[in-house]
C-alpha cells in the first residue's frame, strides 16, 4: 500500500510501493559541486525496491542542481544487501547529522544510510524490532539527537497495538510505550507521528498498513515520558467517511498547531493539545474513491501542500487561520496520474512528488512560489533528450549493476 490502504485492498492487501527515476550515469563521476540560489540542494535521495524483487533494494542519489552537467543524472546508489522489503518511508526531511533512516517495512527492517558524502552513500546499519514492538512505520528526530519511531504492532501478538518507541542514533532501544489504551480502540497501529516540544507532546495516527483494521484514532503523548494522554476518534465531516484512516500529523509554522490529514482525503485541526481536553475538528474534504486517496503532506510556511489522488494533483491551501484553509494553488498533473509521496527542499523552493499508476516509474519536481502558495511542474528536469516532465526509473542499469526497473517510495532533498 505505500502509504496506503486502498491500493492495498485492491490488489488483495499487497503492499504497493511507489515510483522511481530513470536517468544515465556520468562515466567521469559526478561533476564538482556548483554554486547554487536560495540555498537550494545539489542531490535527491530516492529509497528504492527492485520492480521484480530479484536483487537488493537501494537508495538513488540524483543530481537537481540545474546548473550541474549531471543536472537529473542518477550518479550513485547504495545497494543495502535485503531482497522484497517493500520500500516505504524515509524520514520526512534529510537529518542535519547527515544519516537518513529508510525503512523496507514489508520486512520489519529499517537501514541507516549515511550520506555525509552524497556520491559515495555508505550502510551505516539496521535493525527490526525494538523491545516488544516490530513493524516501524515512521520515525522523526527528536531535540535530544534521539529517534522517535512508530511502530505498528506487538511482536508475536497478532492483531495487538503496536506503540511509541525511543531509539538512540544507532537504532537502539531506549524506551517504549503500548498504544493501546486505556481507552482500548482494537484498531490502533501506530502510523505516523509529528513531535510538537513547544507543548511537550506528541501526536500519532492510526492506520494499519495491512488493512486488517480500519481506524480512525489520534493519539496524543506526553513526550517527556512517552505516556499515552489521550485518543481521539474523529468525527465524520459533511460527506460522512473523511474521518477514516487517519494518516500524517503535522506541526504549523507556530510550532504549536498541529493539523492531521485522512487518506480518506479529510483535513482536522487539533486544538486544546497541552490541556486536559483536547479535540479535533474537520476543517475540510478532497474528493476520494478507491484506490485514489489522499497522502503525504508537507508544511511549507503558512501553506498546507497536501496530494489528492481523485483530482490527480498536489494543493495548496493558505492555513494562516488553520480553522479555515483556503486554496491558493494546484498542480494538477496527468489523467492517470496519482500523486502520494512529496517532501520539501529546505530552501523551500522546490518539491519532489512520487506517486502511483503512469506515475508510478517516475519522480517529478515542483516549484513552489513562497509568497503565494502556486505550484508549477519543473519541465527541466527530465532525462536528456525526454519530452515528457520527470526522471523514469524504469531502467534496465544502475551505478551498483543491470538490476532492472525499479521502484521509489520516501524521497527527500540534501541539506544544501
Amino acid at each position: 500500500m505505500s502509504d496506503i490502504p486502498w491500493e492495498s485492498a485492491v490488489r488483495r492487501r499487497a503492499l504497493v510501493t511507489c515510483a522511481l527515476f530513470i536517468a544515465g550515469c556520468h562515466a567521469g563521476g559526478p561533476a564538482p559541486v556548483t554554486t547554487r540560489g536560495g540555498g537550494d540542494s545539489r542531490y535527491l535521495f530516492v529509497w528504492a525496491g527492485d520492480s521484480d524483487k530479484q536483487e537488493s533494494d537501494f537508495l538513488a542519489v540524483v543530481d537537481v542542481d540545474r546548473h550541474s552537467p549531471t543536472y537529473t543524472q542518477v550518479v550513485a546508489t547504495l545497494p543495502v544487501g535485503a531482497v522484497g522489503t517493500v520500500p516505504h518511508h524515509t524520514e520526512y526531511a534529510m537529518p542535519a547529522g547527515g544519516e537518513l533512516w529508510a525503512n523496507g517495512f514489508a520486512a520489519g527492517r529499517t537501514f541507516r544510510i549515511d550520506l555525509r558524502d552524497p556520491t559515495r552513500p555508505r550502510l551505516a546499519g539496521e535493525f527490526g524490532d525494538a523491545g516488544p514492538f516490530g513493524h516501524p512505520h515512521s520515525f522523526a528526530r527528536l531535540p535530544n539527537g534521539h529517534v522517535l519511531g512508530a511502530f505498528q504492532h506487538r511482536t508475536g501478538e497478532d492483531g495487538a497495538a503496536g506503540g511509541l518507541v525511543e531509539l538512540d542514533s544507532t537504532g537502539r532501544l531506549v524506551r517504549s510505550t503500548s498504544a493501546a489504551g486505556p481507552p482500548s480502540d482494537p484498531t490502533i497501529r501506530p502510523y505516523s507521528l509529528a513531535v510538537v516540544p513547544a507543548l511537550d507532546r506528541v501526536v500519532t495516527t492510526a492506520t494499519d498498513m495491512h488493512l486488517e483494521v480500519r481506524s480512525r484514532a489520534v493519539q496524543v503523548w506526553r513526550l517527556s515520558d512517552l505516556t499515552l494522554l489521550h485518543t481521539l476518534l474523529l468525527a465524520p465531516g459533511p460527506r460522512g467517511d473523511e474521518n477514516w484512516l487517519t494518516a500524517e500529523p503535522r506541526v504549523l509554522g507556530d510550532g504549536r498547531t498541529v493539523m492531521v490529514n485522512t487518506f480518506s482525503c479529510g483535513l482536522y485541526l487539533l486544538r486544546g493539545l497541552e490541556g486536559e481536553t483536547p479535540s479535533a475538528v474537520w476543517v475540510r474534504s478532497a474528493p476520494v474513491a478507491e484506490g485514489r486517496f489522499c497522502a503525504v503532506p508537507v508544511v511549507a510556511g503558512h501553506y498546507w501542500l497536501q496530494t489528492t489522488g481523485v483530482e490527480h494533483a498536489v494543493v495548496s491551501l493558505d492555513v494562516t487561520d488553520p480553522s479555515h484553509p483556503r486554496e491558493v494553488g494546484r498542480l494538477v498533473l496527468g489523467p492517470d496520474q496519482v500523486p502520494h509521496w512529496i517532501a520539501l527542499e529546505p530552501s523551500g523552493n522546490r518539491l519532489v512528488i512520487t506517486g502511483y499508476r503512469d506515475l508510478a516509474t517516475w519522480v517529478l519536481l515542483a516549484d513552489l512560489d513562497r509568497g503565494t502558495g502556486r505550484l508549477t511542474l519543473d519541465t527541466t528536469f527530465k532525462a536528456p533528450g525526454a519530452t515528457r516532465a520527470g526522471v523514469p526509473f524504469g531502467r534496465a542499469r544502475w551505478p551498483h549493476g543491470a538490476t532492472g526497473a525499479a521502484l521509489p517510495h520516501g524521497a527527500v532533498f540534501a541539506r544544501p
